[in-house]
């Protein structure tokens, strides 16, 4: 880390499942990081003890900090805790960053950065990709909107959680190639899912499907991890939320709409996560898309481990 870097203060709100092993690489990396607490103690008690300092309003953080963090579910909180009550705003500095690595809708994301640029700070926005796994060993991808000298100032922070650093264009276009890049993944996640019913129905297993599949053309992380639940029972394969995922296909269908492109494909993607968003518990993560299809259809995929049939 150079001595630039090293001087820059860090804030950090939104302790979740990325979020706290980003902020444990920044403060392990050598930052001044200052976080905001949540009612779960256990990320809070780990920075804590790792040297980094508690704030109990997102103001404060944003006062004692050059460039703020933001991981939090999506647009709506992420104008709450700036826009809101005891807020980023409020404290912000001139010459300070924002930075905003949830996934959020560009529209919001472009409306931000101009109402924070005219009191004098930048907005980033740097969406990830990849699971909690990556985020506690700081390796996340991460795609970054920024004007090139805001994105200069940033990096060296983000490379302390981040293996792979695209600076996808200006600021809006880390969320727009974030919505491309889900849309991808989860329609990946669509097809797996009505093949591996469509498979079960005709007399294919899980197995069987999956002893052609991988090590085949057709084969990629994504799937990996993806088919885990199914094969193996692993609830915690691919920790991404069936809800955050239905959210971001939400986005994914405002930002065609405003674009004036057909996404029938992405609106079919969208309609098979809303079905198992609408029935299922809210910790359910993308690969449990699986069971849900199979079971519309009359086929039982619910995975066995240790010798019992999961739940979700």
């Amino acid at each position: 880390m150079n001595t630039t870097a090293a001087s820059e203060k860090i804030g950090f709100v939104g302790l979740g499942l990325m979020g706290h092993g980003i902020a444990k690489n920044i403060v392990d990396k050598g930052y001044f990081l200052t976080f905001l607490g949540r009612k779960n103690r256990k990320p809070a008690e780990d920075l804590l003890g790792r040297g980094a300092h508690e704030a109990s309003t997102s103001r404060d953080v944003a006062a004692a900090s050059d460039i703020v963090f933001i991981c939090v579910t999506g647009s709506r909180e992420v104008e709450a805790i700036i826009r809101g009550p005891g807020g980023l705003k409020e404290g912000l500095k001139k010459g300070s960053v924002v930075v905003d690595c949830s996934t959020s809708d560009p529209v919001s994301t472009v409306a931000l950065a101009a109402e924070l640029n005219a009191i004098g700070v930048d907005y980033v926005d740097a969406p990830l990709s990849r699971t909690p796994k990556e985020a506690w060993e700081g390796t996340l991808d991460a795609m970054v909107g920024a004007p090139d000298a805001v994105f200069a100032r940033v990096k060296p922070v983000i490379d302390t959680w981040a293996g792979r650093i695209v600076h996808i264009g200006d600021t809006g276009d880390g969320h727009r190639m974030k919505l491309l890049n889900n849309f991808i993944s989860l329609g990946y996640a669509a097809i797996y899912s009505e093949a591996l019913a469509l498979a079960e129905k005709v007399g294919i297993s899980p197995p069987r499907f999956d002893s052609v599949i991988r090590n085949g053309r057709m084969d990629c992380g994504f799937y990996q991890t993806f088919m885990r639940w199914t094969l193996e029972g692993d609830r915690d394969a691919h920790k991404f939320t069936i809800a955050n995922a239905f959210k971001d296909l939400t986005y994914l269908e405002s930002m065609a709409g405003a674009a004036g492109i057909a996404n029938p494909l992405g609106n079919a993607t969208k309609n098979s996560f809303a079905g198992a968003h609408a029935t299922g518990p809210a910790e359910q993560f993308v690969p449990m898309l699986a069971t849900h299809i199979a079971k519309v259809n009359g086929v039982d995929l619910m995975p066995m481990k240790d010798g019992k049939k999961q739940t979700i």
